[in-house]
Protein backbone atom coordinates (compact mmCIF):
# COMPACT_ATOMS: atom_id res chain seq x y z
CA UNK A 1 0.00 0.00 0.00
CA UNK A 2 1.00 3.37 -0.77
CA UNK A 3 1.23 6.16 2.11
CA UNK A 4 1.42 8.89 -0.47
CA UNK A 5 0.15 8.81 -3.73
CA UNK A 6 0.69 12.54 -6.01
CA UNK A 7 -0.59 12.45 -9.05
CA UNK A 8 0.02 15.37 -12.08
CA UNK A 9 -0.07 18.46 -9.66
CA UNK A 10 0.55 21.53 -10.97
CA UNK A 11 0.78 24.96 -9.27
CA UNK A 12 1.87 28.73 -10.89
CA UNK A 13 2.54 31.79 -8.84
CA UNK A 14 1.27 34.79 -11.28
CA UNK A 15 3.03 33.44 -14.37
CA UNK A 16 5.55 31.29 -13.41
CA UNK A 17 4.95 27.61 -13.38
CA UNK A 18 6.39 26.27 -10.46
CA UNK A 19 5.23 22.96 -10.54
CA UNK A 20 4.18 21.68 -14.19
CA UNK A 21 3.13 18.02 -13.25
CA UNK A 22 4.56 16.48 -10.58
CA UNK A 23 4.04 12.58 -9.97
CA UNK A 24 5.69 10.09 -7.28
CA UNK A 25 4.47 7.73 -4.79
CA UNK A 26 5.25 6.75 -1.38
CA UNK A 27 5.22 2.91 -0.12
CA UNK A 28 5.01 2.22 3.15
CA UNK A 29 7.81 2.37 5.91
CA UNK A 30 9.81 3.33 3.10
CA UNK A 31 12.53 6.81 3.36
CA UNK A 32 12.03 8.54 0.08
CA UNK A 33 14.42 10.85 -1.42
CA UNK A 34 12.77 14.44 -2.81
CA UNK A 35 15.29 15.47 -4.78
CA UNK A 36 16.09 19.41 -6.82
CA UNK A 37 18.51 22.26 -6.64
CA UNK A 38 17.18 25.06 -4.65
CA UNK A 39 13.91 26.84 -5.74
CA UNK A 40 12.76 23.24 -7.86
CA UNK A 41 9.30 23.33 -5.76
CA UNK A 42 10.24 20.70 -2.64
CA UNK A 43 8.59 22.96 -0.47
CA UNK A 44 6.09 24.10 -2.76
CA UNK A 45 5.12 20.39 -3.25
CA UNK A 46 5.02 19.57 0.69
CA UNK A 47 3.01 22.57 1.24
CA UNK A 48 0.49 21.20 -1.14
CA UNK A 49 0.55 17.73 0.60
CA UNK A 50 -0.20 19.06 3.57
CA UNK A 51 -3.43 21.25 2.41
CA UNK A 52 -1.64 24.25 3.10
CA UNK A 53 -1.65 25.02 -0.61
CA UNK A 54 -4.45 25.12 -3.08
CA UNK A 55 -2.96 23.03 -6.38
CA UNK A 56 -4.38 24.21 -9.79
CA UNK A 57 -4.28 20.86 -10.89
CA UNK A 58 -3.51 16.97 -10.28
CA UNK A 59 -4.85 15.11 -7.10
CA UNK A 60 -3.24 14.04 -3.42
CA UNK A 61 -3.59 11.29 -1.44
CA UNK A 62 -2.37 10.30 2.25
CA UNK A 63 -3.15 7.09 3.52
CA UNK A 64 -6.27 6.40 1.06
CA UNK A 65 -8.02 10.42 1.84
CA UNK A 66 -7.94 12.92 -0.80
CA UNK A 67 -5.97 16.17 0.67
CA UNK A 68 -8.29 19.43 0.41
CA UNK A 69 -6.50 23.08 0.82
CA UNK A 70 -7.19 24.47 4.32
CA UNK A 71 -8.13 20.74 5.86
CA UNK A 72 -5.65 18.03 6.89
CA UNK A 73 -6.57 14.71 6.63
CA UNK A 74 -8.94 14.05 9.14
CA UNK A 75 -7.32 10.17 9.97
CA UNK A 76 -4.11 12.81 11.79
CA UNK A 77 -1.38 10.59 9.11
CA UNK A 78 1.10 13.47 8.56
CA UNK A 79 3.49 14.58 10.60
CA UNK A 80 5.71 17.66 9.25
CA UNK A 81 9.72 19.34 10.06
CA UNK A 82 9.94 22.42 8.46
CA UNK A 83 13.36 23.16 7.15
CA UNK A 84 13.69 25.94 10.07
CA UNK A 85 10.91 25.03 13.28
CA UNK A 86 10.10 26.62 15.49
CA UNK A 87 9.79 26.47 19.03
CA UNK A 88 8.65 28.28 22.28
CA UNK A 89 12.25 28.75 23.92
CA UNK A 90 11.02 29.27 27.63
CA UNK A 91 9.88 25.46 27.73
CA UNK A 92 12.53 22.67 27.88
CA UNK A 93 12.17 19.47 25.00
CA UNK A 94 9.61 17.72 27.21
CA UNK A 95 7.67 20.18 28.61
CA UNK A 96 7.34 21.29 24.50
CA UNK A 97 6.67 17.52 23.73
CA UNK A 98 3.85 16.94 25.85
CA UNK A 99 2.38 20.84 24.93
CA UNK A 100 2.33 18.96 21.37
CA UNK A 101 0.53 15.73 22.83
CA UNK A 102 -2.00 17.36 24.37
CA UNK A 103 -2.70 19.33 21.43
CA UNK A 104 -3.34 16.75 19.26
CA UNK A 105 -5.41 14.79 22.04
CA UNK A 106 -2.69 12.59 23.97
CA UNK A 107 -3.05 12.92 27.34
CA UNK A 108 -2.62 10.84 30.51
CA UNK A 109 0.11 7.70 30.62
CA UNK A 110 -0.15 7.55 27.34
CA UNK A 111 1.51 11.18 26.70
CA UNK A 112 4.01 10.78 29.68
CA UNK A 113 5.18 7.17 27.75
CA UNK A 114 4.70 8.26 24.32
CA UNK A 115 7.11 11.79 25.33
CA UNK A 116 9.86 8.87 26.83
CA UNK A 117 10.36 7.59 23.76
CA UNK A 118 10.66 10.25 21.98
CA UNK A 119 12.76 11.94 23.65
CA UNK A 120 15.10 8.62 24.06
CA UNK A 121 15.05 8.20 20.34
CA UNK A 122 16.49 11.31 19.43
CA UNK A 123 18.91 11.39 22.44
CA UNK A 124 17.31 14.49 24.55
CA UNK A 125 15.89 12.68 27.38
CA UNK A 126 18.39 13.85 29.91
CA UNK A 127 18.48 17.50 28.84
CA UNK A 128 16.02 20.22 30.83
CA UNK A 129 17.44 23.12 30.00
CA UNK A 130 15.25 26.24 28.34
CA UNK A 131 15.01 25.40 24.17
CA UNK A 132 16.23 28.76 23.30
CA UNK A 133 19.53 27.66 24.67
CA UNK A 134 19.34 24.33 21.95
CA UNK A 135 22.48 24.10 19.08
CA UNK A 136 20.41 24.08 15.56
CA UNK A 137 21.10 20.13 15.61
CA UNK A 138 19.22 19.90 18.58
CA UNK A 139 15.94 21.87 17.50
CA UNK A 140 16.23 19.28 14.48
CA UNK A 141 16.22 16.34 16.81
CA UNK A 142 13.24 18.18 18.69
CA UNK A 143 11.36 18.88 15.90
CA UNK A 144 11.40 15.15 14.45
CA UNK A 145 10.45 14.24 18.31
CA UNK A 146 7.31 16.66 17.87
CA UNK A 147 6.50 15.55 14.03
CA UNK A 148 6.22 11.96 15.51
CA UNK A 149 4.05 12.65 19.02
CA UNK A 150 0.71 11.46 17.28
CA UNK A 151 2.08 8.25 15.56
CA UNK A 152 2.05 9.47 11.90
CA UNK A 153 2.02 7.07 9.09
CA UNK A 154 3.60 9.84 6.93
CA UNK A 155 6.57 12.35 7.86
CA UNK A 156 7.72 15.36 5.78
CA UNK A 157 10.90 16.34 6.20
CA UNK A 158 11.69 19.95 4.29
CA UNK A 159 15.96 20.18 3.89
CA UNK A 160 16.37 19.01 7.63
CA UNK A 161 20.16 18.34 6.88
CA UNK A 162 20.89 21.77 4.89
CA UNK A 163 22.05 23.99 7.89
CA UNK A 164 23.73 21.69 9.92
CA UNK A 165 27.29 20.65 10.23
CA UNK A 166 28.82 17.33 9.50
CA UNK A 167 28.06 15.48 13.07
CA UNK A 168 24.07 17.11 13.28
CA UNK A 169 23.77 15.84 9.59
CA UNK A 170 24.82 12.22 10.88
CA UNK A 171 23.00 12.35 13.49
CA UNK A 172 19.68 13.64 11.91
CA UNK A 173 20.36 10.93 9.22
CA UNK A 174 20.31 8.20 11.64
CA UNK A 175 17.32 9.57 13.13
CA UNK A 176 15.36 9.59 9.73
CA UNK A 177 16.50 6.01 9.06
CA UNK A 178 15.19 5.23 12.61
CA UNK A 179 11.94 6.77 12.09
CA UNK A 180 10.88 4.50 9.07
CA UNK A 181 10.49 1.97 11.62
CA UNK A 182 7.21 3.90 13.02
CA UNK A 183 6.26 5.23 9.68
CA UNK A 184 7.34 6.58 5.70
CA UNK A 185 9.61 9.59 5.23
CA UNK A 186 9.53 11.51 2.48
CA UNK A 187 12.78 13.48 3.11
CA UNK A 188 13.23 16.64 0.22
CA UNK A 189 17.04 18.14 -0.09
CA UNK A 190 19.70 19.07 -2.53
CA UNK A 191 22.71 16.86 -0.98
CA UNK A 192 22.49 13.84 -2.83
CA UNK A 193 25.10 11.83 -0.46
CA UNK A 194 22.64 12.19 2.01
CA UNK A 195 20.01 10.54 0.07
CA UNK A 196 21.81 7.74 -0.81
CA UNK A 197 22.81 6.94 2.86
CA UNK A 198 19.61 6.61 4.00
CA UNK A 199 16.61 6.61 1.48
CA UNK A 200 15.27 3.65 -0.52
CA UNK A 201 13.33 5.51 -3.40
CA UNK A 202 13.99 8.52 -4.88
CA UNK A 203 12.25 11.27 -7.13
CA UNK A 204 14.17 14.01 -9.20
CA UNK A 205 11.79 17.38 -9.26
CA UNK A 206 13.04 19.48 -12.60
CA UNK A 207 11.37 21.90 -14.22
CA UNK A 208 8.69 21.52 -12.26
CA UNK A 209 8.48 17.90 -13.23
CA UNK A 210 9.29 14.84 -12.20
CA UNK A 211 12.30 13.93 -13.70
CA UNK A 212 12.62 10.24 -12.63
CA UNK A 213 10.98 7.95 -10.13
CA UNK A 214 12.32 4.89 -9.01
CA UNK A 215 14.63 2.89 -6.35
CA UNK A 216 18.36 3.66 -5.34
CA UNK A 217 19.04 0.33 -7.33
CA UNK A 218 17.21 1.05 -10.62
CA UNK A 219 19.33 4.34 -10.47
CA UNK A 220 22.42 2.03 -10.41
CA UNK A 221 21.18 -0.27 -13.11
CA UNK A 222 20.31 3.02 -15.13
CA UNK A 223 24.24 4.30 -14.84
CA UNK A 224 25.70 0.80 -14.13
CA UNK A 225 28.74 1.30 -16.45
CA UNK A 226 30.26 4.82 -15.93
CA UNK A 227 33.64 4.78 -16.08
CA UNK A 228 37.37 2.82 -15.24
CA UNK A 229 40.51 4.09 -14.36
CA UNK A 230 43.80 3.41 -14.81
CA UNK A 231 47.18 4.69 -13.04
CA UNK A 232 50.30 3.00 -14.54
CA UNK A 233 53.37 2.77 -12.71
CA UNK A 234 55.60 3.88 -15.77
CA UNK A 235 54.84 7.29 -17.46
CA UNK A 236 56.54 6.01 -20.51
CA UNK A 237 53.38 3.07 -20.80
CA UNK A 238 50.76 5.89 -21.16
CA UNK A 239 51.48 6.21 -24.80
CA UNK A 240 50.61 3.27 -25.78
CA UNK A 241 47.93 2.53 -23.92
CA UNK A 242 46.42 5.54 -25.29
CA UNK A 243 47.48 4.20 -28.81
CA UNK A 244 45.65 1.00 -28.52
CA UNK A 245 42.56 3.02 -27.19
CA UNK A 246 42.05 6.28 -28.67
CA UNK A 247 38.83 6.74 -27.08
CA UNK A 248 40.25 7.00 -23.54
CA UNK A 249 41.18 10.27 -21.64
CA UNK A 250 43.94 11.21 -19.80
CA UNK A 251 43.76 13.21 -16.64
CA UNK A 252 46.69 14.34 -14.30
CA UNK A 253 48.76 11.20 -15.57
CA UNK A 254 45.71 8.85 -15.07
CA UNK A 255 43.43 7.25 -18.01
CA UNK A 256 39.85 7.21 -17.85
CA UNK A 257 37.75 4.51 -19.90
CA UNK A 258 34.20 6.41 -19.85
CA UNK A 259 31.29 4.22 -20.16
CA UNK A 260 33.27 1.21 -19.77
CA UNK A 261 31.43 -2.41 -20.23
CA UNK A 262 32.51 -5.43 -18.69
CA UNK A 263 34.21 -6.39 -21.71
CA UNK A 264 35.99 -3.17 -22.50
CA UNK A 265 37.49 -3.80 -18.92
CA UNK A 266 38.35 -7.57 -19.62
CA UNK A 267 39.62 -5.75 -22.99
CA UNK A 268 42.05 -3.28 -21.02
CA UNK A 269 43.77 -6.01 -18.61
CA UNK A 270 44.16 -8.36 -21.73
CA UNK A 271 46.50 -5.76 -23.20
CA UNK A 272 47.99 -4.67 -20.20
CA UNK A 273 48.73 -8.33 -19.31
CA UNK A 274 50.10 -8.97 -22.95
CA UNK A 275 52.13 -5.98 -22.87
CA UNK A 276 54.14 -6.94 -19.73
CA UNK A 277 52.40 -2.88 -18.11
CA UNK A 278 52.36 -3.11 -14.43
CA UNK A 279 50.15 -0.79 -13.48
CA UNK A 280 49.60 1.29 -10.03
CA UNK A 281 45.88 0.70 -9.99
CA UNK A 282 42.76 -0.06 -11.94
CA UNK A 283 38.84 0.59 -10.97
CA UNK A 284 35.81 0.76 -11.70
CA UNK A 285 33.90 4.17 -11.03
CA UNK A 286 30.05 2.59 -10.04
CA UNK A 287 27.81 5.18 -10.88
CA UNK A 288 25.89 7.15 -8.08
CA UNK A 289 23.08 9.45 -7.44
CA UNK A 290 24.54 12.57 -8.46
CA UNK A 291 26.10 11.05 -12.25
CA UNK A 292 22.13 10.64 -12.93
CA UNK A 293 20.77 13.28 -11.35
CA UNK A 294 23.24 15.84 -13.32
CA UNK A 295 22.31 13.83 -16.70
CA UNK A 296 18.52 14.22 -15.57
CA UNK A 297 18.89 17.90 -14.96
CA UNK A 298 21.49 18.78 -18.03
CA UNK A 299 24.24 20.03 -16.32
Amino acid sequence: MNVLEVRNIKKSFGSKNVLDGVSFSVPENCVFGFIGRNGAGKTTTMRAVLGLLQIDGGEIEVCGEKVRYGRTPESGCIGFLPDVPEFYGYMNASEYLTLCGEVTGIGGSELKKRCSELLSLVGLENEKHRISGYSRGMKQRLGIAQALINRPKLLLCDEPTSALDPVGRKEILELISAAKEQTSVVFSTHILSDVERVCSRVAFLEGGKTAFTGTIEEIHALRRDTALELTLVRTKDIERVMAEFPAAELTDGRILFREASEKDSADVMAFLAAQMIPVLRFERHEADIEDLFMEVVGK
